[in-house]
């Protein structure tokens, strides 16, 4: 896959992403990373990417030209172009999914006071991290570029990590353990110890649907399908 970054803060993506698990796959050629800042394609000599807005406001806004060159120069018949953005859909497991299937994505990162409006044609979907505001976009690349690259084949020698995490059945991980089995008088729960891989299975379905009442009922709300397989399990039990 390939991941173009369009910032004015390039050293943020390259160091946030140049370590672990994404810094890896980078090395591997599993993503191809790179940035490009809209300071090329300024004309004044102090390379402005940034003016104050029309009709007053405080901050100062992203100039559109310089976004739009950026884009231009990028973008291909396979790619992609997103914008962080707070107005933008909500970024989740299920969205990351969608777009780890894609070519080529490029991410505008937005900062100061935001964007020119006349920008957002340009771009095929803004996403945002969630209900808040960040002092720019890069921070928000970088979480879904993470994201997006765990779910690239071959970031890691077992396929199975990224399907048994939370999110990938509507419910969260279940609890886990390791070494040792006794830890300050705390026991690791004897199911695990048992070797008896159909009750382990069942165990961490049971214990991940009570965490998610417990923890992140709006999960079960949300999702109809895990509604309907905890509701068919429950009758079985019975």
């Amino acid at each position: 896959m390939k991941i173009d970054v369009i910032t004015a803060f390039e050293e943020m993506i390259d160091q946030t992403l140049s370590h672990s698990i994404v810094g890896r796959a980078r090395k591997a050629g599993i993503i191809k990373l790179a940035t490009l800042s809209p300071r090329v394609f300024t004309t004044d000599k102090h390379q402005t990417i940034d003016d104050r807005p029309y009709g007053g406001g405080p901050g100062m806004l992203m100039k559109a030209e310089p976004l739009y060159q950026a884009i231009k120069k990028l973008r291909k018949k396979t790619s992609f172009v997103i914008l962080t953005s707070p107005r933008g859909q909500t970024f989740d497991q299920t969205l990351a999914k969608k777009l780890a299937k894609k070519r080529h994505l490029i991410f505008v990162c937005g900062h100061y006071e935001g964007i020119d409006a006349r920008i957002y044609p340009q771009v095929d979907l803004e996403v945002s991290l969630g209900n808040f505001i960040l002092t720019g976009g890069e921070l928000a690349a970088c979480t879904m570029i993470d994201a997006i690259t765990r779910l690239q084949k071959g970031t890691f020698k077992k396929q199975d990590v990224t399907t048994s995490e939370s999110f990938e059945e509507g419910l969260l991980e279940a609890p886990q353990y390791t070494r040792p089995e006794v830890w300050r008088g705390l026991r690791v729960p004897e199911v695990l110890l048992n070797g008896n891989h159909k009750e382990i299975a069942a165990w961490k379905h049971e214990q991940a649907l009570r965490l998610t009442k417990q923890l992140r009922p709006d999960l079960l709300t949300a999702s109809q399908p895990v509604k309907k397989a905890v509701k068919k399990k429950t009758i079985r039990r019975k």
